[in-house]
């Protein structure tokens, strides 16, 4: 009897220990700074420094579904289109399967209106459409995707089509997409449409509205884009951005099944750990210079520098670069010096000094001048 009660006493406090120490990795884990993300593939990418603060798979070559439509939007909007000219949508847009803006044959819509669409419902006879107007059909229209992608360097990415349907010759990796979605943001009319939640279109006596599917939107403050993509191969595929304080960050993830809280998730972690550190505001620096022989000119800094960098600590220098004397004439807006900055030892940036006032040379009195001038005697 004593040997099995100390045999089930023995195997409780197995169980209990076993069990105790599971928690406590558990926990230990849960609490980890570092994001946890149910994508099979994902990137957190800062663009000002180029660095990716949180990697899964990134690298990795994956079906990316309808965030193909950003390179579409990209080389609509780089192109010499006029985009508010009336087109008539050609048979070949009509009834493209999965998302729709239901376009019809000879229906007349703008290249602007095209975009909105393809962005916001992610239509894919909208892709089309762009594609034959800008490359002539859709294969040429790929390998001007194509030649973006390597003028980007987006070596792990390949476009077959315009919208992003399942094709094994399309895919890319999350750092790709984070790269080319950095690339398209710059671009201004890229954010004002990706950044829309809704946007109402008349084509004739037809009024459409499209709804931004990119609930990011409305659910991350911050967000101001970019753009989603869904097939049964792909699974759910997601780029998001947001900007804070000035500093923009880049979410992406591949297969993700809960990607509205993975993107949360990477976007909070991002904003945690990065800061943008101000260097110089406008007008911060301004010095006197002398001007031989008219007195001085005032020079100052008209740009402002900030940096992103993690967040803690960090040992900032200057070096303020200026002529001792500069000669007239001097023009508004002359570059004169600058001031250079390191942070922790490492050469950052600088910003230029400019003259703020124009500084003419001094006539040079002749000698006979001089003699007219005498008082008479």
């Amino acid at each position: 009897m004593y040997r099995r009660n100390n045999t089930v006493y023995l195997t409780v406090i197995l169980i209990l220990t076993i069990l105790f120490c599971a928690i406590t990795v558990y926990a230990s884990s849960d609490t980890s700074d570092t994001p946890r993300v149910s994508a099979r593939s994902a990137a957190l990418y800062q663009p000002d420094s180029k660095s990716l603060l949180y990697r899964k798979n990134h690298s990795v070559r994956m079906p990316m579904a309808s965030t193909t439509k950003i390179m579409t939007a990209v080389l609509a909007l780089e192109s010499d289109t006029d985009m508010d000219k009336p087109i008539t949508v050609r048979d070949e847009s009509v009834g493209i399967e999965g998302s729709s803006a239901y376009l019809r044959h000879g229906d007349k819509v703008t290249m602007r209106e095209l975009i909105y669409a393809l962005m916001l419902q992610s239509a894919n006879d909208a892709a089309t459409e762009i594609a034959y107007r800008i490359g002539g059909d859709v294969p040429c229209f790929a390998e001007m995707m194509n030649d973006k992608a390597i003028e980007l360097g987006l070596s792990g990415t390949h476009f077959s089509n315009p919208h992003g349907l399942d094709d094994n010759d399309h895919y890319t990796t999350a750092e790709d997409l984070a790269r080319l979605a950095a690339y398209a943001l710059d671009i201004e009319e890229f954010r004002n449409v990706c950044s829309t939640y809704k946007k109402t279109v008349t084509t004739g006596e037809r009024v459409r509205t499209y709804v931004n599917h990119n609930k990011l939107l409305s659910r991350y403050s911050d967000a101001i884009g970019v753009k989603t993509g869904y097939t049964v191969k792909c699974g759910r595929c997601l780029v998001g951005a947001a900007e804070r304080d000035g500093l923009r960050l880049i979410s992406v993830t591949l297969d993700a099944p809960d990607d509205w809280n993975d993107h949360e998730a990477m976007l909070d972690y991002g904003f945690s750990v990065m800061e943008m550190l101000p260097l110089a505001y406008t007008y911060e620096y301004s010095y006197d210079i002398p001007v031989i022989n008219n007195g001085t000119v005032r020079v100052t800094n008209t740009d402002e520098l900030c940096l992103p960098v993690m967040r803690g600590d960090h040992k900032i220098t200057k070096n303020v670069m200026l002529d001792r004397l500069v000669t007239a004439p001097i023009k508004e807006g002359d570059a004169l010096g600058k001031v250079e900055f390191r942070v922790d030892g490492e050469y950052v940036g600088e910003v230029g000094l400019i003259a703020t006032e124009s500084v003419s040379a001094k006539e040079k009195t002749s000698f006979f001048k001089k003699i007219i001038k005498l008082p008479w005697r």
